[in-house]
């Protein structure tokens, strides 16, 4: 049974009998063809329409010969496309070369053409796969976004905590992985807050003790929405542990300083920071050095990192502007109120 495939390929490469010969090749399979001579025009027809695939000849004159790639990779609208090198180079360190530009296969001058279709249908399913992840992602983050919009007091602070938290990251060197987990978790953060009824969430005086039980349960309730994502898992310890204290009297574990993720322990100094900073119906805004000394006393009192707070309050903050105030469940409307 011959093989089929669905989608489109780009194809670049600068002989033109070579690229026709694959495109009259893709065409009598099923797939749609484009085709670029050269690395600058491959840019801009995926500017203009994204192929579901690119088959690249790393050989070509003009832009570097993985300079292509690497764009691509490196390019968060593009980074999904597979890209498959055709090259007749045999040096292991070209190939290094190509893996280190984010290619995705590759494919030696002459192949069997049951081999390059066999590939292409491969790495075509793979795409399908993570584009139905990043869209169940992309469904979460924009929950997330909607249950802050039913609290009057949240707008636009699950951006300014991811903010301030990447901020605080990149300060403290952390890894590529834990700056996406900053990120998301800071989107995240708040996203169990959807088992909170909405007459809890908008209430303007002090919440009950009953009303407290409840609102401490959205860390678990977030961390249960998230958790199936494997495109979140690094920010699952920021969904869970962003209310826990470095004494051990957060929740919802009562962890101590050394068990808890210091991705975690960020979003907690950037979500105290954004309660501070963020007007409420019942208090002002805190200045910005006023809730500096605040986050220090807070430090102190073993309830944020000590060492992180520093780097927060020395280099780690963006200059965002406040925002209208959330409520902040570790102390039962606001953290601290000054």
């Amino acid at each position: 049974m011959e093989r089929r495939i669905q989608g489109t390929i780009l194809i670049v490469d600068d002989n033109a009998d070579f690229r026709h010969y694959l495109a009259d090749l893709i065409s009598s399979i099923g797939g749609t063809v484009q085709e670029a001579p050269d690395a600058a025009t491959a840019l801009n027809c995926v500017a203009k329409s994204q192929p579901d695939l690119i088959l690249l000849d790393v050989e070509m004159p003009g832009m570097d010969r993985l300079a292509c790639c690497r764009t691509l990779k490196t390019d968060s609208l593009t980074r999904l496309i597979p890209i498959v090198i055709i090259t007749s180079l045999s040096d292991p360190d070209d190939r290094v070369k190509g893996i280190e530009a984010g290619a995705d296969d590759f494919l030696s001058k002459p192949f069997r053409v049951a081999e390059l279709v066999a590939r292409i249908g491969s790495l075509l399913r793979v795409k399908k796969l993570n584009e139905s992840l990043e869209s169940a992602e992309n469904v979460i983050l924009a929950l997330a976004r909607a249950i802050e919009a039913k609290d009057k007091f949240t707008e636009g602070h699950t951006e300014r905590v991811a903010a301030y938290a990447v901020g605080l990251g990149e300060v403290a060197r952390c890894s590529g992985d834990e700056l996406t987990g900053l990120r998301l978790g800071g989107i995240l953060h708040d996203i169990g807050k959807i088992c909170v009824p909405d007459y809890i969430l908008n209430k303007p005086g002090e919440l009950t003790d009953e009303e407290w039980v409840i609102v401490k349960r959205h860390p678990l309730a977030g961390f249960s929405i998230c958790s199936p994502m494997r495109t979140l898992v690094h920010a699952l310890p920021c969904v869970r542990w962003h209310h826990e204290k470095p004494n051990g009297q957060g929740y919802p574990d009562g962890l101590k300083l050394d068990s808890i993720p210091r991705t975690a322990l960020m979003t907690a100094i950037a979500d105290v920071y954004d309660a501070l900073t963020s007007k409420r119906p019942y208090k002002e805004a805190v200045p910005r050095d006023r809730a500096f000394g605040i986050l220090q006393d807070e430090a102190r009192a073993g309830r944020l990192d000590p060492g992180l707070v520093e780097l927060f309050i020395g280099h780690g903050v963006p200059n965002l502007p406040c925002g209208n105030g959330h409520l902040d469940p570790a102390g039962r409307r606001g953290i601290i109120v000054p």
